[in-house]
């Protein structure tokens, strides 16, 4: 029997001795890459926290003590040791594991949303809890890497941590110098600082071996000003330091990859009883040759590879949605010199590293800080410049005031691109970019484009970019692009039909990558008798008249969408036909407005009725 196999349970971790350990450690290696390998997910992170993690277990009594990971997505080795090992075969699979910490399936795990940069905050208000229950014998741990301290809303919790002199709280700064990509910024320079000094910690530890070793008052008096003018010493060595100006304690460097090290830290830290950071130094993709030799990230995510090459089974033959952006977007930017590119430490999956290289001067990562990169586009735009952010739908929640107060309230030209709209799918609620739509849709003087292909997406980014007047969004799901649908037709406001003769009795009026679907639908519909148009706003905020025009004299009217249905392009289209008087009985086909578990992103289209069959099943049954 294998070591892994007698760990069903952190308490089994505690009887073994460090031979079983480190031997422990390696299995579980295997155990990631053979696992990951078959079903995909996030395979660099999890590599380069086995110790960390074993450690933790080892120290801290999870659940009672609870184990908070940010983002969650580094959460594999947390599952394996807290009994989820036979589920693995299911990761990231309808009715398996999910891929981020999840309450459903584990006490050991405390929260669940993806979003990174929370973590500190939730750990503050359970430390509170703990303190006003009087449970001042329970340690709220938090795992926090460098990428995500490069969050505002990291520093806003710590500013409350470190006010809070007796609350047991364990800080570990998982420092692998990287997000998806290398960290940027102040942080990471100072990060950096701190675990390349190692000199320093070696010399004062000398320093005090010999002086204590004196039996005289005179060591120890040399030692205690020595000590004293330590925080200036370090100052010289390496930047001060980060933490214990805030009024933390700072413990570290320490070799994340020695587990008795890591251990002996985290029981210091543990036993200090107050708030205590421990720096620990990592590597991403540790011991997997084909993840420590991936320079874009480590392999951060992958998709189902070879465990032996690292390569993937079935590579894409298909061009995908956010390769379009990326490619048209350098063409813009040769044109065009004001235009510029901000990324929120996503350039490899947003599309944006290629612009990155070649135009490095038009190029900003600011970090995890989705709210800084709109405000700062906001004063770029002021500037006389035209910013193009580039973010995943979901992070867009988090920066949802900036782009109302501080882009749309000033009528600056920003364009938004929200890649991994609509279903994302195996990753999970918090992934899922189902709510852009109802987020944009009340924003004043926004405009707001659904490409339908890779002809739509190329022509919108651009009249997204030629707007000078106020914000625009460019929203496009995650996948392949399909083939191209010509208009057949196009309003003067830019409508086009896609679909039937123009005066059909059924009007569907699709969004985005779900026209394709819509003209399916149609065809079925046809099939048994029912004649209807599809038309493609293109620009689906405002409205556009002609969709109000079109709807008239219509027999049904349906709208369909991979956004939640509250708030809508449904209800936006509603509205309209209310405010206008056209009097048509209608039906708003979109994603339910939940919470919806991992999933394929086709099975979550087909529960919600966003497949052919579906529409024309919804369509029939209002027509009878």
């Amino acid at each position: 029997m294998s070591v892994l196999e007698q760990v069903d349970g952190p308490s089994d971790l505690r009887r073994l001795d460090p031979e079983e350990l480190g031997r422990l450690c390696g299995e579980i290696r295997e155990f990631l890459i053979r696992k990951v390998a078959a079903t995909g997910g996030h395979l660099g992170p999890n590599l380069g926290v086995v110790e960390l993690t074993v450690a933790l277990h080892r120290v801290f009594d999870s659940p009672r003590d609870p184990i908070v990971f940010d983002t969650g997505h580094q959460s594999y080795v947390h599952k394996i040791l807290t009994g989820r090992r036979d589920q693995f075969d299911g990761l990231r699979t309808r009715g398996g594991l999910s891929g981020y910490p999840c309450r459903a399936e584990s006490e050991h795990d405390v929260v669940e949303s993806s979003h990174a940069t929370a973590s500190l905050a939730y750990s503050d208000g359970l430390a509170k809890a703990f303190s006003l229950r009087g449970e001042t014998d329970r340690t709220v741990v938090t795992v926090i890497g460098d990428g995500a301290l490069t969050g505002g809303m990291a520093w806003e919790a710590l500013n409350n941590i470190a006010a809070a002199k007796d609350r047991p709280m364990v800080i570990v700064v998982n420092d692998n110098g990287r997000s998806y990509s290398p960290t940027i910024g102040g942080i990471a320079e100072r990060l950096g600082a701190l675990r390349l000094q190692p000199a320093y910690e070696k010399a004062m530890d000398r320093t005090k071996s010999a002086l204590t070793a004196r039996k005289d008052r005179v060591g120890k008096a040399i030692y205690t000003v020595l000590h004293g003018i330590k925080a200036g010493v370090k100052d010289v060595v390496s930047p001060q330091e980060l933490f214990a100006d805030l009024g933390l304690k700072y413990m570290g460097p320490v070799d994340g990859h020695n587990l008795a090290a890591t251990e002996a830290a985290l029981r210091l830290a543990k036993d200090f009883g107050g708030p205590v950071v421990v720096h620990v130094v990592t590597r991403k993709g540790m011991g997997y040759v084909h993840a420590e030799n991936n320079e874009a990230d480590q392999m951060h995510a992958t998709g189902v590879i070879d465990p032996e090459t690292g390569k993937p089974l079935t590579p894409s033959s298909s061009v995908d949605w956010t390769s379009v952006f990326s490619e048209e977007l350098c063409a813009i930017g040769a044109e065009r010199d004001d235009v510029v590119a901000i990324t929120a430490a996503m350039a490899g999956p947003t599309g944006l590293a290629a612009f990155g290289e070649r135009f490095p001067d038009r190029m900003y990562d600011v970090g995890i800080a989705e709210q800084h990169a709109v405000a700062s586009a906001a004063g770029l735009a002021l500037g006389g410049l035209h910013p193009v952010v580039a973010v995943y739908s979901t992070f867009l929640n988090r920066a949802f005031d900036q782009l109302l107060m501080d882009v749309a309230l000033l009528r600056q030209p920003v364009t938004m691109v929200l890649d991994r709209s609509g279903v994302t799918g195996p990753d999970g609620a918090s992934h899922n970019g189902m709510w852009d739509l109802s987020l944009t849709g009340i924003i004043p003087g926004v405009r707001v484009a659904a490409p339908r292909d890779a002809v739509t997406l190329r022509q919108e980014l651009r009249e997204a970019v030629s707007i000078d007047d106020g914000p625009t969004v460019v929203r496009f799901p995650k996948g392949s692009v399909g083939d191209p649908i010509p208009a057949l037709a196009t309003s003067e406001d830019g409508v086009d039909r896609v679909y039937g003769p123009g005066d059909a009795e059924v009007l569907v009026v699709a969004v985005g990558s779900l026209v394709g679907t819509a003209i399916a639908a149609a065809r079925e519909l046809e099939a048994g008798g029912v004649s209807v148009d599809v038309l493609d706003p293109r620009w689906v905020y405002p409205v556009p008249a002609s969709i109000v025009e079109a709807s008239r004299r219509r027999r049904l009217v349906v709208t369909v969408e991979d956004n939640g249905l509250h708030g809508g392009v449904g209800s936006a289209v509603s509205a309209c036909l209310d405010s206008a008087a056209v009097r048509v009985d209608r039906i708003a086909l979109g994603i339910p407005q939940q919470f919806l578990d991992h999933a394929s992103r086709g099975e979550i289209l087909a529960d919600a009725g966003l497949t052919p069959e579906g529409i024309a099943r919804s369509v029939r049954s209002r027509l009878i």
